[in-house]
């Protein structure tokens, strides 16, 4: 990465995720697009020409589907979408200077143009493969919209893609009685003919690349693991009906949505370029020397070390400088929850507190690692008020009311301790050193060992006491003018985190801040009567948004649960994709050879190595058993579910998995995700009685 020792400013162009179309801003998304703002700020305090882009995915299956399901165009979705988005991120303070769409103009031009320099250049082949088929909506199915039982350890309802019991991967045509979620109808196996981009080809530039020191520790290791599984051949197209662009010289094919995304970079500074008469080639060409950077997600890792910069390799545009990948947000040290209130749509957020407590609280814990950060309530409030509100603010308003009153808002022309100005400022090249390389917790650390310091300084010189005894009126000037110089320079390193707080202070202090200012004194300078700059935080005003947050994951489940209802009573259950049909009829004798019993939880564990699985030994009252059940994302803490009743299979057979053998399942309703719940059993029955 370039380091600031030219003279010449850099030429840097940061994008973040684009965030899809089909659903409100979280504060999971929030933790990427605040980590990319704040670096974005720090460049352009450093004088640098820096642009910072995003856009909304708007483009797939889902999209057309919620669609229709709610009985507008897809068009008029993404639209309405895009204003809740647009006006999210605004009120997060986020900086774009150009917030777009991947549904544009630019887009198409831009993927078309990628695309026909990849087939130009011999990376996109044609072969003819099998897909599941629904009879019922005449579309193939995406994997994530067939469901069926797993062909390894044969658990019922898993995705076409993976098994979230054994997590194994296959194909759908694989699965066991597979069904479609969009109509419930059994799929057929039809031929279509697809385009696949040749990522193969590309294994020794990507190989180069990721040894070159550019990227990530963590991601270099984790492309090692793709390598040495083998690259295969992407997909990039789907049959109509499908929301995209179509693929040129096509009847009915269309771009697969990854092909076109992370091109809506590309098309959004494409937007910028037009409107600013900014020189775009000079970002994206081949031998460009500009800076390119994408903040993004663990969880799109692979699209983005691999996928995307094979595609621009092979269309002759330069690749990525690094991609900054990010760990998932936690609250309270659990996975969000929408029963608990913890799953805080940034809305929801900005009614009930001030969007820089949680920009603050962020940066105090992120790093330039794949790291999960958790954010902790109690601590988020109490870190809020500790640092910024007693530390930071406190340390201006003790001082300015003496300048006001005493010297009309004049600082003093000289400093009371020029060493210790000087001690403040030469911090500047440290934090400076932090904050480019995304370890913004340690430069929070080093910034509020500062603020001690400096209310150190004015506890040891007790302006208060100062200010009673007569002939010290030049003492008190001096020292609470250095308070003031102190608070400045503090500020001014805070101000890619705190934008609106400096800003305040800026309108009190009578200055702007630049990084390259703060080391020089304000000196016999007019400053603004103190004004409150930051309001202390409540625990109240955190019940009241998880209240708020409960209440609006309450609402949209009782309208998903009153559309199901309604789907059911007028016999159109299939035309509801979240509605599973009811399965084929059996017979009373084969549900006689299901045994069900009653059985005790005497001990349950996260398996680590899974996403999924939670490890249960069970009292069947005969007999004890252990089984393994894809249910994590739904209990975070397993320990809680120690002596409850569940409803297991007794009689089903015993599989080996990667994580040990199960003895049978354990029933629970719902769908997938945090959507299951395990069956109660009313007192009275004990571990070992059978269900009939």
């Amino acid at each position: 990465m370039s380091n600031q020792s030219s003279s010449k400013k850099r030429q840097i162009l940061v994008t973040c995720a684009l965030p899809y179309a089909n659903g409100p801003i979280h504060l999971g998304h929030m933790l990427e697009h605040i980590q990319a703002d704040i670096w974005v700020r720090f460049q352009r305090m450093r004088g640098n020409e820096i642009y910072f882009v995003c856009a909304d995915d708007a483009h797939g299956t889902p999209i057309m589907l919620k669609a229709a399901q709610m009985g507008m165009t897809p068009e008029q979705l993404i639209a309405d979408v895009h204003t809740a988005h647009y006006a999210d991120f605004n009120g997060f303070n986020i900086s774009f200077d150009n917030y777009h769409s991947t549904h544009s103009e630019e887009n198409r031009q831009l993927s078309e143009m990628i695309y026909s320099k990849l087939k130009q250049n011999g990376f996109i082949k044609n072969r003819t493969i099998s897909q599941l088929f629904d009879p019922e909506k005449a579309m193939f199915l995406p994997d994530r919209f067939v469901k069926g039982t797993c062909p390894k350890c044969k658990a019922p309802d898993q995705y076409g893609d993976n098994c979230e019991v054994c997590s194994a991967t296959y194909s759908p045509t694989e699965l066991i009685n597979p069904r479609s979620t969009v109509s419930g109808a059994t799929p057929v196996l039809k031929e279509s003919e697809h385009y696949f981009f040749d990522l193969p080809s590309f294994e020794m530039m990507l190989q180069e690349w990721n040894r070159s020191g550019a990227l990530q520790s963590e991601v270099a290791n984790k492309m090692q693991e793709w390598f040495d599984m083998g690259l295969q051949q992407w997909d990039i197209s789907r049959d109509a009906p499908y929301f995209g662009f179509k693929i040129p010289h096509t009847e009915n094919k269309y771009f697969y949505v990854w092909l076109d995304a992370p091109i809506g970079y590309m098309a959004s500074f494409k937007n910028l370029c037009v409107r600013e008469q900014i020189d775009f080639d000079l970002f994206w060409h081949k031998d460009s020397q500009a800076e390119l950077y994408h903040f993004i997600g663990k969880d799109i890792m692979y699209f983005h070390s691999l996928f995307w910069p094979a595609m621009l390799e092979g269309a002759d545009l330069r690749k990525p400088s690094n991609i900054f990948v990010h760990g998932y947000v936690t609250v309270n040290g659990e996975k969000m929850s929408k029963s608990r209130g913890t799953f805080i749509q940034a809305a929801t957020y900005l009614k009930h507190l001030d969007p820089e407590c949680l920009r603050y609280y962020y940066a105090a814990k992120l790093s330039g690692r794949i790291d999960d950060l958790d954010l902790n309530l109690e601590d988020f409030v109490q870190r809020v008020n500790a640092d910024l509100v007693n530390k930071l603010v406190n340390l201006a308003s003790r001082n300015a009311g003496f300048i006001q009153k005493r010297f009309d808002g004049n600082l003093a022309d000289k400093l009371e301790d020029q060493h210790l100005f000087d001690e403040f400022t030469a911090q500047s090249v440290h934090i400076a050193e932090l904050y480019e390389n995304r370890e913004y917790g340690k430069a929070i650390r080093a910034i509020m060992a500062l603020a001690d310091k400096a209310n150190k300084y004015v506890d040891d010189k007790a302006p208060w006491v100062i200010a009673k005894q007569e002939g010290k009126d030049q003492e008190l000037h001096e020292v609470c003018s250095m308070g003031i110089q102190l608070f400045r320079v503090l500020i001014g390193y805070l101000k890619p985190v705190l934008p609106k707080l400096a800003e305040r202070a800026e309108g009190f202090l009578q200055t702007e801040l630049t990084w390259h200012n703060l080391a020089q004194p304000l000196l016999a300078h007019q400053i603004s009567p103190f004004k409150a700059l930051f309001n202390r935080l409540e625990m109240k005003q955190i019940d009241a948004m998880i209240e708020a947050s409960k209440a609006e994951n309450a609402a949209v489940n009782t309208a998903k649960t009153v559309e199901k209802n309604t789907a059911v009573s007028t016999g159109n259950a299939t035309e509801n994709s979240e509605f599973e049909p009811v399965e084929a009829e059996i017979s009373i004798d084969d549900f006689a050879k299901i045994d069900l019993r009653v059985a005790t939880v005497l001990h349950c564990e996260a398996v680590p190595e899974s996403n999924k699985l939670l490890k249960f030994r069970l009292d069947l009252g005969f007999e004890q058993r252990q089984v393994l059940s894809g249910i994590k994302a739904a209990y975070n803490n397993p320990a809680e579910l120690i002596g409850r009743q569940v409803i297991m299979v007794a009689n089903l057979a015993p599989r080996k998995m990667k994580f040990g053998v199960s003895q049978g399942m354990i029933l629970s309703a719902g769908t997938d995700g945090t959507d299951l719940f395990l069956l109660n059993v009313d007192n009275g029955a004990k571990a070992g009685d059978r269900v009939k």
